[in-house]
């Protein structure tokens, strides 16, 4: 198990939230029960996919998600939820680091970081690039950002 994997037993365990593995309806990986405080995972998915479905289970728990059935509602549940796990499996200085060793290739990149390829791109869509600075999750107002980096 990594690091990051302790991390994310940690949040779960600091949470109240226990983490079980069963067959699960319908093919999916993962499953959250907020109100119960349970996950549920299918067993024997890879490290870097087991990882990603814990992380994107985990924002469900964070933001007290529902289960929708109302479209928009569930779209954006599950676009936060890509989005949360993204900013806690990919730091900044990594994901600098991959583009360019590996020139931006979106596949690439996400087995350099361990990651799933729709973590990369929700990783990639808050971000924000203005001339030569890219920021991380950036609000409106002077200086609301979570990072910031200069990459002319």
């Amino acid at each position: 198990m990594s690091t990051i994997d302790d991390y994310l037993q940690e949040l779960a365990h600091q949470a109240g939230i226990r983490i079980e593995y069963a067959r699960l309806r319908h093919g999916r990986d993962g499953e959250s029960y907020t109100e119960r405080k349970i996950i549920r995972l299918r067993p024997g998915m890879p490290a870097r996919l087991h990882r990603c479905v814990l992380a994107h289970e985990l924002a469900h728990h964070a933001f007290g998600d529902v289960p929708s059935q109302f479209g928009p509602v569930h779209a954006k549940q599950e676009r936060r939820a890509e989005e949360w796990a993204a900013l806690r499996l990919i730091s900044p200085a990594d994901y600098r680091h991959v583009e360019e060793l590996h020139a931006g290739h979106v596949g690439a990149m996400a087995v350099e970081l361990g990651v799933m390829r729709s973590i990369v791109e929700a990783f990639q869509a808050v971000l924000l690039r203005l001339g030569d600075t890219v920021y991380v999750r950036p609000k409106m107002g002077a200086g609301n950002w979570a990072h910031r980096e200069d990459v002319a």
